[in-house]
């Protein structure tokens, strides 16, 4: 009995793949051989919509004949593709050349008024908009979007209540209204709805000259940001943010650059987001953040005015910072359309306290286009406002007192105090009284009456002349730098 039944356990793992075989649907190949956005066999539009008549049997190549650049202006808006389904562009697969897509022709460029809110009369990169994107998928999965450059439009890529999707290797550029690329859980009401808009990838894309690079918003959670490159340069009429997390939780944002912008992320209200290994140089505020829970760690963020915002907010939450490297920041870079600042009295440095938002009163600068402002509603930080006004982010954790770093031979020696039971990170700075940490040495913990110690190696080539210190709750709220000190003989 025994053998018969692994006779037939056997023949029916033989069949298996076979009856698979049968089963699954074959793939057609639609090609895209046409720029006219004419809806005739060939084009664009055609092959979406015969993707959505029998969405997981398609795969859409857009391969225009004869030579190029291939421009594919498009007259109206396209519909929102239906996934599954991977939509590639073969010159950029073959040679690293792309096929535009191109939204000029039905969007007008109007500046900051190019673009319209969901509210009327609000326009602009700072408002809620689900608004003419030049491809869409809202409320289903598996869409792969690959080797095309998506301008002009207000919303390069819109990923709408969808998960499980790629946008990958493409160069997205002068979106007006919302964003670059946008996965946002929008419940139609600006309200967020969860677990609909999760497990997306945005990788190795680049994005210049949109309103926001990226938004990952209301609800978009468990998404993968790595290995991007977002820019903004003197033609962008709105600089706001490389990245908006605007209640978006639970996401990676890693190995991306981020040049030129108010923000180069602005996490707002968002929980447990990881920002790590990514380059922030020349933007007002490298990252701006409220939120509980995230955590940034081994960035590179240097030429900035602040490297590290914390701001204070009405819900308060923690944000560790460690491991970074954070230099040559205090620069005198104003950039403040929705975010960032214009206070040319703004404290700078490397991590920074009490930032002010749009939301508050001290806040200096655009707040965005079509969006409207009440005085009235202004919060206030502490001290001015008091009692009604919000206190210091992380708690007001104070920095720790570095007293005294000594070297002997290959080794350092560094003490002081800091908050009982915290973490204490050590960095070295080449140029004395440098008040940031431009090299990560090492980390201890402070004892119970607040005394530290440690030793560590001395980094190969000069030792830094100059050491500051963070301290770290053990509930993750990092303070900001101490106050330099140099070696001691």
């Amino acid at each position: 009995m025994r053998t018969l039944l692994r006779i037939a356990c056997v023949m029916l793992l033989i069949g298996l793949p076979q009856a698979l075989a049968q089963t699954a649907p074959a793939i057609e190949t639609l090609r895209v051989t046409r720029t006219a956005d004419d809806g005739d066999a060939g084009s664009l539009r055609w092959a979406i919509e015969r993707n959505n008549a029998a969405p997981g049997r398609v795969r859409i190549e857009i391969d225009p004949e004869g030579a190029g650049p291939h421009v594919i202006k498009t007259a109206s808006l396209l519909p929102a593709v239906k996934g599954p389904v991977r939509i590639e562009g073969m010159p950029w697969k073959r040679a690293g050349t792309f096929v535009t897509l191109d939204g000029s022709g039905f969007i007008a460029d109007k500046g900051q008024r190019t673009c319209d809110g969901a509210v009327p009369g609000q326009y602009g990169a700072n408002v809620r908009t689900t608004t003419n994107p030049g491809l869409a998928a809202v409320d289903t999965q598996g869409v792969e979007i690959a080797g095309l450059e998506i301008r002009g439009f207000c919303i390069g890529v819109l990923i709408h209540r969808y998960s499980g999707n790629t946008v990958e290797d493409n160069r997205i550029a002068a979106s007006r209204g919302g964003a670059g690329v946008m996965l946002t859980g929008d419940d139609g009401n600006g309200g967020s709805t969860a677990t609909t808009t999760i497990h997306n990838k945005v990788l190795r894309n680049e994005f210049v000259d949109n309103g926001d690079g990226l938004e990952l918003t209301r609800g978009a959670a468990f998404n993968l940001v790595a290995g991007n490159i977002f820019r903004s340069t003197d033609a962008n009429p709105e600089p706001s943010q490389g990245i908006e997390v605007l209640l978006g939780h639970d996401n990676v944002i890693v190995n991306n650059r981020f040049e030129g912008y108010s923000d180069g992320i602005q996490v707002n209200g968002g929980n447990r987001n990881y920002i790590g290994s990514n380059v922030f140089i020349g933007n007002a505020l490298a990252l701006s953040m409220t939120g509980e829970r995230n955590i940034i760690v081994g960035n590179t963020i240097t030429g900035n005015a602040v490297g590290v915002a914390l701001r204070p907010a009405t819900r308060m939450g923690v944000t560790r910072v460690t491991r970074n490297i954070i230099h040559h920041n205090g620069q005198d870079v104003l950039r403040c359309w929705s975010g960032g600042s214009c206070d040319p009295q703004l404290r700078r440095g490397g991590i920074i306290f009490g930032i002010p938002a749009q939301e508050h009163a001290a806040y200096v600068g655009e707040r965005g286009g079509g969006v409207p402002v009440d005085p009235a509603k202004f919060t206030q930080i502490c001290p001015e406002g008091a009692p009604a006004c919000q206190g210091a982010p992380n708690g007001g954790i104070a920095a720790p007192a570095l007293e005294k770093v000594t070297r002997n031979g290959t080794t350092l020696a560094a003490s002081g105090r800091a908050q009982a039971g915290g973490t204490v990170e050590l960095f070295g700075n080449r140029n004395a009284g440098d008040a940031e940490g431009e090299i990560y040495l090492g980390e201890t913990r402070a004892d119970a009456s607040g005394r530290f110690s440690m030793t560590v190696d001395a980094p190969t080539g000069s030792v830094p002349t100059g050491f500051t210190a963070t301290a770290t709750s053990s509930d993750g709220a990092t303070s900001e730098f101490s106050r330099p000190v140099g070696l001691s003989d």
